[in-house]
């Protein structure tokens, strides 16, 4: 109980949101639970900024190597974007031959499907009469 007989309401810490919000996540103080995409990002784009990483991580409620983690991730992921080559016209020629080769292959998977069920209730195979 609070002043005069008053109830008071505790709040669980980092509560608050920034603006004023109440709630359970978000927030620069924000420490716990699972972590957004967003907010992985954040954390990652402070420490490449020169944030300290212990510091950060204390402040989050994970730990370093985590952060760490989440920091390999991260520039890896931005390094294998610029690896990657920009589509030309044999890319395109490429797909749709490979797309030709998949319809082909199902309509001879199919087909075979259905000679074996009209050769199945015949005793032998049906061969041609020597001259």
């Amino acid at each position: 109980m609070g002043e005069a007989g008053k109830a008071t309401r505790q709040e669980a810490p980092g509560a608050e949101i920034s603006g004023g919000r109440k709630g359970k996540h978000g927030g620069p103080g924000h420490k716990g639970g699972r972590f957004s995409r967003f907010r992985k990002e954040e954390a990652i784009l402070r420490l490449i900024r020169g944030e300290d990483l212990e510091t950060l991580s204390r402040e989050l409620g994970v730990t370093a190597a985590t952060l760490s983690g989440w920091r390999t991730k991260y520039t890896s992921g931005g390094q294998t974007a610029l690896l990657e080559r920009d589509r030309d016209a044999k890319d395109d020629e490429n797909d749709r031959l490979m797309a030709k080769i998949g319809e082909l292959t199902m309509a001879n998977e199919l087909l075979e499907q259905k000679i074996e069920k009209l050769e199945a209730g015949r005793p032998l195979a049906w061969r041609r009469s020597r001259p």
